[in-house]
């Protein structure tokens, strides 16, 4: 694009980091892009995300990073190739915010929160010349296929840009701002919606009395959950009405599906996973000598009350080590259902990659393009989900690029950025 021609122009609806990668890689090719939020103030859900740390990616092997998307890897594959875990990275640590990777392989800024991160990226896109349209909320396109929003002072206006990247979440965490309203603008238009469901949610469980007055709040440590032929480790937390926490997430998607369909899910807790089934049955053949069945289970199992508390809840004990060994390794716990959308951490479902081309531009609807949460994966937590967020936010503006005829190879012009995008 010449000096003397004018500058094609994109709107990006939605401010969190999809629409904020988008236009940062847009205005570094010298398109002028507007960012139109309905919030106040911008990447809301991203600051809170951040609140007990920024997990950005993860360094694990990328065909190992690359199957975590489960379903979505084929689609999602190509955009996470172009901008990978290490260009992430890179590109966190070019706005000033260096990065490293914990003991679990996660991957954070070293600043630890969202908020520096945020406020150097906005000053870069201010620097290349993005215009922010605050409290502006997308109500679809007026008559004339224009975007129409609704104003701070309860006006409408619109908008015609040379094209367009929706942006605008799931519908998790619906008060910083992804309420899901944009489903019914896209059905409006014929355009297929998968239903928006709940991801990396807690599930609910009938508990006693007993876990209900005495352990909601209290951390199941070091456990295993299986279900549906997957185990995982970690931690989990129990609430007067279920658990939550990162090992139920990461089977939430197997057992939403299942209480979807069956009304209900049964998966194992094993309380000892360090040992082997053999050795915990050793250890409980040792005698008791007048000890309660609690105290035996704390010196001889290493269990603690809340693990213990969850042991009897299927019933009273089994008297015999083997049945009881077999027991502390495969707790049954019943799911009678999951947690809402809107206190999920992320959601499920949105426009199938069906509806989209190979630069995610709707197929019924030229110059309009989508990303990040709206489309239809689905990721656990540990950096996937904000690492698909940036990828496909940079693969709709490289779509742009496309359509508005403009070489991708200003995207890697290091005088429009400080810090190139691959």
């Amino acid at each position: 694009m010449s000096a003397s021609s004018p500058s094609r122009t994109a709107a990006i609806v939605g401010g969190g980091p999809a629409g904020l990668m988008a236009a940062e890689a847009l205005a570094s090719a010298g398109v002028a892009v507007t960012v139109y939020d309905a919030m106040p103030s911008l990447g809301r859900k991203f600051l809170m995300a951040g609140r007990g740390g920024l997990n950005l990616t993860h360094s694990e092997d990328l065909s190992r990073f690359l199957a975590r998307y489960r379903e979505g890897q084929a689609p999602l594959r190509p955009m996470v190739e172009t901008f990978t875990p290490g260009d992430l990275r890179a590109w966190c640590e070019g706005l000033g915010q260096e990065t490293f990777v914990g003991s679990s392989g996660r991957v954070f800024p070293k600043a630890f929160k969202a908020s520096p991160l945020l406020r150097a990226w906005l000053a870069r896109l201010d620097g290349l010349g993005v215009r922010f349209a605050l409290r502006y909320r997308w109500e679809g396109w007026d008559p004339d296929g224009a975007l129409a929003f609704s104003t701070p002072s309860g006006e409408t206006t619109t908008a015609r840009p040379d094209a367009t990247i929706l942006a605008l979440g799931g519908a998790s965490w619906p008060r910083l701002g992804s309420d899901g309203a944009w489903t019914r603008i896209l059905a409006g238009r014929d355009i297929a919606v998968a239903p928006l469901k709940p991801a990396n949610m807690g599930v609910t469980v009938a508990w006693s009395d007993v876990i209900r007055a005495r352990f909601e709040g209290e951390p199941l440590k070091r456990i295993a959950l299986s279900f549906a032929g997957r185990t995982v480790r970690g931690e989990a937390i129990l609430t007067a009405d279920g658990l939550e926490g990162g090992a139920v997430y990461a089977l939430s998607a197997e057992l939403r599906e299942a209480v979807l369909r069956d009304g209900q899910a049964v998966m194992q807790v094993d309380l000892r996973p360090d040992l082997t089934l053999e050795a915990l049955e050793t250890r409980l053949k040792t005698p008791r000598k007048g000890q309660s069945a609690a105290t035996f289970l704390r010196k001889a199992a290493g269990l603690s009350p809340v693990s213990i508390a969850l042991l009897r809840e299927p019933g009273p004990l089994p008297a015999e080590p083997e049945a009881l060994a077999r027991l502390v390794k495969a707790v049954p716990v019943t799911v009678k259902g999951v947690k809402p959308l809107d206190r999920a951490i992320s959601s499920a479902g949105g426009i199938p990659f069906s509806e989209l081309d190979g630069h995610l531009m709707l197929r019924r609807m030229p110059g309009v393009f989508a990303a990040g949460e709206m489309l239809d994966w689905e990721a656990p937590t540990g950096g996937y989900l904000l690492q698909a967020t940036f990828a496909t936010g940079l693969a709709a503006a490289r779509g742009v690029l496309v359509y508005l005829g403009i070489p991708i190879a200003a995207l890697t012009d290091s005088s429009r950025s400080a810090t190139p995008l691959p």
